[in-house]
């Protein structure tokens, strides 16, 4: 978007700050680090290097991965019945993603560390977007943050989009380093992107029409474009959350559901996997799950941390 200042995430949120991360050479990648709520006050003011050292305080750290509409601040709509999530007037008159500012608030208020980054081609981040590209980002960052964390917890969380370059990632980290992360959250996930693209709304008038599977989906696949969550959680073995709203109208729940057998069926130890639905009166859809107060409960719970 244009006439958007990414550096001053403090119009919109407390204890938070605009940092750049170059993850390979010619690519930098901007990222909003939010801190705990319970060190907000002490994080007035502080410059890059605190927020860096305050990595180190033993807070779980989420690496936020966003949906493809958009940006880790973005014009965009918002439903009334979201409006109640308590984001500021600044936030509204600048037009925030309402959906990612709540979710840095909630998680930030629960005792995290969110570390929200844009990928490349998006926001003010240079490069070009490929699925590959993506990766090699969100490990960049996983690997600038572990220097910084000490024995912290770090977990990739992905919306949407996201939760395919989560599994991505964290697929090559275990495969390729013999690493593991510590725990995945996939908010309204996707098998892969060849079936998502199947069932979004945007295609449905397309998908009587012959040709539909060549022209639409081929594409995807020429493009180099598959985000394969259902086959890498046939081989992860870190612990996984899958998060879906019953009334989610872009991805509907029965993607997340059979994502959810596939990995149950893979994972050894069945107590890793967990699927959690949001009921339809909830009116939580694709994007606002984290407006439901319950959810850092939830994944509190499931992490074992208090």
């Amino acid at each position: 978007p244009f006439f958007v200042d990414f550096r001053q995430p403090e119009l919109l949120l407390n204890n938070t700050i605009n940092l750049y991360l170059m993850t390979e050479p010619g690519v930098m990648v901007g990222i909003w680090h939010t801190v705990p709520g319970s060190r907000g006050a002490e994080a007035r003011g502080k410059d890059q290097h605190w927020y860096e050292e305050a990595l180190g305080d033993d807070h779980p750290v989420i690496i936020y991965l966003h949906g493809n509409g958009g940006t880790r601040r973005v014009p965009e709509s918002t439903p009334a019945s979201a409006r109640g999530g308590g984001c500021s007037q600044t936030a509204s008159l600048l037009g925030a993603a309402r959906h990612r500012i709540q979710f840095l608030k909630t998680m930030g208020a629960a005792g995290f560390h969110i570390l929200a980054l844009d990928y490349r081609g998006y926001g003010d981040s240079s490069g070009h977007p490929t699925e590959n590209g993506f990766t090699t980002d969100v490990l960049a960052l996983y690997d600038w943050a572990k220097a910084r964390s000490g024995n912290s917890i770090i977990l990739f969380w992905g919306h949407s989009l996201g939760t395919g370059i989560a599994t991505n990632a964290a697929r090559k980290l275990q495969e390729e380093r013999g690493v593991e992360v510590d725990a995945i959250v996939l908010e309204s996930p996707y098998t892969n992107i060849r079936e998502a693209a199947a069932h979004i709304p945007i295609t449905k008038i397309y998908r009587q029409f012959p040709g539909f599977e060549y022209l639409i989906l081929d594409s995807l696949a020429l493009g180099d474009m598959f985000f394969r969550s259902d086959e890498n959680v046939q081989v992860l073995s870190c612990p996984l959350l899958i998060l879906h709203a019953e009334d989610d109208a872009i991805l509907p729940p029965h993607l997340g559901h059979k994502l959810f057998e596939t990995a149950r069926s893979a994972y050894k130890d069945k107590t890793k996997v967990k699927f959690i639905t949001f009921p339809k009166k909830l009116g939580l859809g694709h994007d606002y799950i984290a407006f439901n107060p319950e959810l850092p409960a939830l994944v509190k719970d499931f992490l074992n941390i208090k």
